[in-house]
């Protein structure tokens, strides 16, 4: 995949820090398992040339519960293109049409070899290029493949998973620091149908010392249709609600409506370290196993309601008493 996203936006010799991640996600329909797997760069405030680059592997599992492993080494040992989504990583290996590996912390692996299909395209954000280059927002997102399937193998702690046709998506972020406070989901494994991708995510930025009010979008693709909403620093036409465990949300304005809810069990999360340049810290607790409903109202339509039990839902906080299992 190449275009003005996918290739990596870390600069060896800037002047301050930096942080991005590459990501696959990928859900097993029945809701029982999914996977998680990361690029990622770290660059500190007190020396920006003295990057890390990072392999990071979650399985999730209901029954026999979630190994986490990561491996890090010094960006220059590792490979990140300019122009293209094309990662070489501590023996690991992403592109837009695979992703090949084997991660380990300690006894803990996992190996996984996935080729990927059927993208819809990418899903970009913001509305305007100028904000993937602009210092604000501080952090940029991009789906670079929103909806695609995946086919291959995982092994877990040696244990061998089948994967076939698994609902899937590739995103790619970056930035100075990570969002103190944000919640990210996707969705393209619903109940009775394979037709929808959601993607949404509402966040607060830090200016100094003060956190704006939460900008929120949300996006959904049926059918070759696009649907999205945006609400910037809280001046727009959604309203939602964010707890350690729950997401809801609404559009109040524009057709059509709009309103959802993803929420895990404290037991479906997996507690991440997401440190910043500048040393603090935010913790991201990821599960892949959310239940969801969403719900779709057009005009002069009955209102159309969705569920799944396989979807991604990501809340970052600074607050270190959230109550969930940290792993790596």
């Amino acid at each position: 995949m190449t275009g003005p996203y996918a290739g990596v936006r870390y600069r060896q010799g800037a002047p301050h820090g930096h942080v991005e991640s590459y990501f696959l996600k990928a859900n097993d329909p029945s809701g029982a398992r999914a996977l998680w797997l990361r690029a990622t760069i770290y660059a500190p405030d007190r020396d920006p040339s003295r990057a890390v680059a990072e392999a990071w592997a979650i399985a999730f599992d209901k029954r026999l519960g979630h190994v986490a492993v990561k491996t890090a080494l010094p960006y220059e040992a590792a490979r990140f293109s300019a122009r293209e989504l094309a990662i070489e990583l501590a023996g690991s290996t992403y592109t837009e049409q695979r992703w090949q590996g084997r991660v380990a912390t300690g006894e803990r692996h996992i190996a996984y070899d996935l080729a990927i299909s059927g993208d819809k395209g990418p899903l970009v954000h913001f509305p305007f290029a100028w904000m993937y280059e602009a210092s604000l927002p501080s952090s940029k997102i991009v789906a670079l493949v929103s909806d695609a399937r995946a086919d291959g193998q995982v092994v877990v702690n040696g244990e061998t998973w089948n994967v076939g046709g698994w609902p899937m998506t590739i995103g790619h972020n970056w930035g100075r620091r990570h969002a103190p406070s944000y919640t990210w989901a996707h969705c393209n494994a619903w109940e009775g149908s394979e037709a929808l991708m959601f993607e949404g995510f509402t966040a607060r930025m830090q200016i100094g010392p003060v956190r704006t009010p939460p900008s929120t979008m949300l996006f959904v693709r049926e059918r070759g249709e696009e649907l999205a909403h945006r609400d910037y620093f809280g001046l727009g036409a959604i309203d939602g609600q964010t707890t350690l465990r729950r997401w809801i949300f609404q559009s109040t304005r524009g057709s059509p409506k709009l309103r959802g809810e993803l929420w895990a069990e404290s037991d479906d999360f997996v507690g991440l370290y997401y440190p910043n340049p500048d040393g603090t810290m935010v913790y991201c607790l990821n599960t892949k196993l959310a239940q969801a409903e969403l719900f779709i109202q057009g005009p002069r339509q009955k209102e159309r309601i969705f569920r799944s039990r396989s979807a991604a839902l990501e809340i970052a906080t600074t607050d270190p008493n959230h109550g969930v299992k940290m792993y790596v």
